[in-house]
């Protein structure tokens, strides 16, 4: 079973130096209907104005997840990392017992556009942790390129969730296949073009959650490269 979730049913807010669009209830935008997927909890799209971004704040007992598109975004938190974060990078922060951080646009002349995402822990009260991991962009190219996992993978981030996150960016016309399996369940976020997921049409910004179903058939429609982000659920 797939249910879809349209781009422009999203909840949106522009607070000029933010524009963002919430895929799940954030902040002041609240649909019972729509608190979360299984461990998924948060997938927001974020554009920060060049200079600006979100001042010290604090989080605990979430996994965090920050995957830039577009630009840079600054990082500084209270375990001592200071990084900067560009595309083909996956940034992790299991939070944990509690965690103080900053993001801010690392650039002065330029917006930065990324996907922040919070799964909910499979367990609380854990040390506090934080991994940044770069790859090639042909890792993604046509297939899918784990970002994520609750087990430790050369190249991916570890999660305290039984959880996989992948990527994949598909040239026109190609098709991919993610086995799914038994009492599994996937959302597939479409970041960029146009896909159909099993025969379901998605563009830019739409997702679909999927239940019951053995496999994903992702395949790429019209005439540029379409990138998605998918979530292997328990």
């Amino acid at each position: 079973m797939l249910t879809v979730r349209k781009s422009n049913e999203r909840g949106h807010a522009d607070h000029g130096w933010l524009d963002s669009h919430h895929t799940f209830s954030f902040a002041n935008y609240h649909d019972p209907k729509h608190m979360g997927y299984r461990s998924l909890r948060v997938i927001n799209e974020d554009r920060v104005a060049e200079g600006r971004g979100f001042g010290a704040h604090a989080h605990r007992d979430m996994e965090i997840l920050s995957y830039v598109l577009k630009g840079k975004l600054a990082h500084k938190d209270s375990m001592g990392h200071v990084e900067v974060l560009g595309p083909n990078e996956i940034q992790k922060m299991s939070a944990g017992t509690g965690v103080v951080h900053s993001e801010f646009n690392g650039s002065e002349t330029e917006p930065v556009h990324f996907l922040q995402i919070w799964i909910e822990p499979k367990s609380r009260g854990t040390t506090p942790s934080y991994e940044q991991l770069k790859f090639e962009a042909e890792e993604k190219l046509d297939r899918f390129k784990l970002l994520a996992s609750p087990t430790q993978t050369a190249g991916a981030a570890t999660i305290n969730q039984d959880t996989k996150v992948s990527v994949a960016e598909l040239t026109p016309g190609k098709q991919i296949t993610y086995p799914l399996g038994d009492k599994r369940h996937a959302w597939l976020h479409v970041i960029h073009g146009e896909v159909t997921v099993n025969g379901k049409a998605l563009e830019t910004g739409d997702a679909v959650a999927v239940d019951d179903e053995q496999a994903l058939e992702v395949s790429a429609q019209g005439k540029t490269n379409s990138e998605i982000l998918l979530f292997d659920l328990a």
